[in-house]
């Protein structure tokens, strides 16, 4: 069965790898050997698509050396996935904002300034994406690995529209966190994993040096990721 992967990288990130030595990984390697053959041995995973945005270096607590590391993973993750990965992204806008302080009842006069960070576009994409392949028969089975309720509009149209197309959903978080997972993106889903688990992201590092295609030099594993 030709199963595509689709990854929400933000919800990934904080839902399974922030403060984790496990940010150097291979989806691929996850989604294709630990994850999908444990519930469907007939899945042969042709792509992983993964959404995601560049780090804005000035709001990052690592600064460049965050925006710097971000890029290097980017390109170690394509250098090794034998053209199974494809890294589709948005940005980041950043504004001022003078939202409400939080008080009970809300007082609309008592506001404070701060910078207003948000993705863009990546989840516009991924929904395109996932509608896209089901309608060109890319695939017969799509595997959506969000938290995020934003996925379901799109889910619930392919799942109308080509009902041959199996859905399957993996919940970015781990087993005893204390966030549940969507019901919504479940309820839509023909099977669901509501947890990935520690042992699973370990098994699947890349190596910590990866030679580049072109033969010249290498990609290393950033020191602060260890």
């Amino acid at each position: 069965m030709k199963t595509i992967v689709y990854i929400d990288g933000y919800n990934f990130y904080y839902g399974l790898l922030k403060h984790t030595p496990y940010k150097w990984l291979d989806f691929y390697r996850l989604f294709s050997q630990h994850i999908i053959p444990g519930i469907t041995p007939e899945a042969d995973v042709i792509e992983v698509k993964f959404f995601t945005a560049n780090i804005l270096a000035k709001f990052a607590s690592k600064g460049q050396q965050a925006a710097s590391s971000q890029n290097i993973y980017h390109n170690a993750l394509l250098a090794t996935s034998l053209d199974k990965i494809t890294i589709i992204k948005g940005y980041y806008s950043s504004e001022q904002s003078k939202p409400m302080v939080y008080a009970n009842p809300p007082d609309k006069s008592n506001r404070t300034q701060i910078w207003k960070i948000e993705e863009k576009q990546t989840d516009v994409q991924m929904a395109l994406h996932i509608y896209r392949d089901a309608s060109m028969g890319h695939c017969e089975q799509i595997v959506v690995c969000t938290n995020d309720t934003d996925l379901v509009p799109s889910m619930t149209i392919v799942k109308s529209d080509f009902p041959h197309v199996q859905i399957g959903a993996v919940i970015p978080i781990k087993q005893d966190n204390v966030r549940p997972a969507n019901k919504g993106i479940r309820h839509i889903s023909d099977w669901s994993r509501q947890y990935i688990l520690d042992k699973e992201l370990k098994a699947s590092q890349l190596p910590d040096v990866i030679p580049k295609p072109n033969g010249r030099g290498v990609y290393t594993k950033p020191k602060h990721w260890y």
